[in-house]
């Protein structure tokens, strides 16, 4: 395997993207990875998988009135994965569901700043889903960037409230 860590590829400017400014970057509020959600018809069939093969442990349940979702979280490291089923045939994962099938459907990020975070990736060019949080699975404050502007990847910037 070849490293590519000092390649030009990797060194900061070498690739930049059209939708950044040219602006001095501001420090990143992204802490971690905080979880990945994958979108699944039924968290009682896909649990014995994260339990059983997986090894993992469900941490607890949830429903999320207002997305129309069941959730699920599982500790993997220090990153979670959170099940998603839909409550409703007109939920946004009941939508995935039905055009992708099961699967990967966000990776999230925390943030220490999420108004900040997103006030950075609208100045940036990225295409905001929600301009304002909303209250989210564990109480956390979510809000998603929509795919169209990275890359294919529906991200959710996280908080916890305070």
């Amino acid at each position: 395997m070849r490293n590519l860590s000092n390649s030009p590829q990797c060194q900061a400017g070498a690739f930049r993207l059209s939708f950044i400014s040219s602006r001095t970057p501001t420090a990143t509020m992204i802490t971690k990875i905080d979880h990945l959600g994958i979108a699944v018809r039924s968290i009682d069939e896909a649990l014995p998988y994260y339990e059983s093969v997986l090894g993992l442990t469900c941490e607890g349940r949830e429903e999320v009135e207002s997305q129309m979702v069941k959730t699920a979280f599982f500790a993997a490291g220090e990153v979670h994965i959170e099940l998603l089923e839909p409550t409703s045939a007109d939920s946004p994962i009941a939508k995935f569901l039905e055009k992708n099938g099961p699967g990967i459907h966000h990776i999230a990020f925390a943030s220490d700043d999420i108004h900040g975070q997103l006030s950075q990736a609208k100045d940036r060019g990225a295409r905001l889903i929600h301009e304002v949080p909303f209250e989210g699975a564990g109480g956390k404050l979510v809000a998603f960037l929509h795919p169209k502007s990275s890359f294919g990847v529906l991200t959710e910037f996280c908080q916890a409230k305070h």
